[in-house]
């Protein structure tokens, strides 16, 4: 196997990203060793019952002693809190990133906060499941999923190269854009689908406790992957919407406009139109499959 990129991870949250990266980076020799960290007394006895981590005492200082990168796994909200108290501990040169789905907050948050002489190198990896905690990582998360990278302007090539060559040995695949840039296409791509899965599924609540046994009952594999969508985890995407508010309520207006196009199109009797606003979002999908974002295989279970 190649040498290592990174001679100690430090991980801050020992969530689904956090307990998956902790494991990649051990199955694909990322690094020599892995320190986990976690404000949850009760998360940090099972990171050490599921002996996923070299180091995992609770300890601040023992677990970033040493460590070339520290990569903050927070929600989005806590992520500047996070970095102030890490901030007396971060090594000179180290290397300081984080995984938040919102990259201008996250920027405003942590960079004060950053000791000069560490890099702080933003990203973002897209993959993920409805689960969260130590319990729920795996080593292949991050297999052919995208890391996008938005590194201020004035970060070290070098240093930028580095954290690229991390996520690439565990499997992804690297972009590198502008945190504005990100954000825009974040929320189209990913908040406001889960904003309309929580929205669907919570519609289907509102019904009362007949329909809502029948809505469980009966239900499709459309509105079973909305409630996959949906079980996501509650304060991740609370912080994530609110710190994205410009760009959902952007993408939003958005929908809304095209929801009352398709409306007027049935109200109408409008047939082809309909079929040709389908056909073109079929192939969306299909292009989805093609760059092997997801399977053509049926999967109605939504494995992760």
């Amino acid at each position: 196997m190649a040498e290592p990129i990174f001679a100690r991870v430090a991980l801050v949250g020992a969530g689904l990203i956090g307990s998956s990266l902790a494991r990649a980076a051990r199955d694909f020799g990322a690094a020599r060793e892995v320190a986990i960290l976690d404000a949850s007394p009760d998360v940090m006895a099972r990171v050490r019952d599921l002996g996923i981590a070299d180091e995992a005492s609770g300890d601040p200082a023992a677990a970033l002693k040493g460590a070339d990168l520290v990569i903050i796994c927070t929600p989005v909200g806590v992520c500047g809190a996070v970095a102030e108290q890490l901030a007396a501990y971060l090594e000179p040169g180290a290397l300081l990133s984080d995984v938040g789905s919102v990259k201008e907050s996250v920027v405003a948050q942590v960079a004060p906060h950053v000791p000069p002489g560490v890099h702080f190198i933003p990203a973002h990896p897209i993959a993920g499941t409805e689960f969260s905690g130590p319990d729920a990582g795996f080593s292949t998360l991050f297999q052919n999923r995208w890391c996008i990278l938005t590194p201020p302007a004035d970060a070290d090539p070098a240093a930028v190269d580095r954290l690229a060559r991390f996520w690439t040995r565990i499997g992804a695949r690297v972009e590198t854009m502008s945190p504005e840039h990100h954000d825009r296409v974040l929320a189209l791509t990913s908040h406001l689908p889960h904003l309309i899965a929580y929205n669907i599924v919570g519609t289907a609540d509102d019904f009362g406790e007949d329909t809502r046994s029948e809505v469980i009952k009966f239900s499709a594999s459309g509105f079973r992957d909305f409630t996959r969508i949906a079980a996501s985890d509650p304060t991740m995407w609370r912080d994530i919407f609110l710190s994205n508010r410009e760009a959902v309520l952007e993408m939003l207006g958005r929908f809304n406009e095209d929801l009352s196009v398709l409306q007027r199109m049935i109200r109408r009797g409008d047939g082809q139109g309909l079929h040709d606003f389908f056909s073109r979002t079929r192939a969306i999908r299909r292009s989805i499959i093609e760059q092997g974002q997801d399977t053509a295989a049926p999967d109605f279970g939504r494995r992760k």
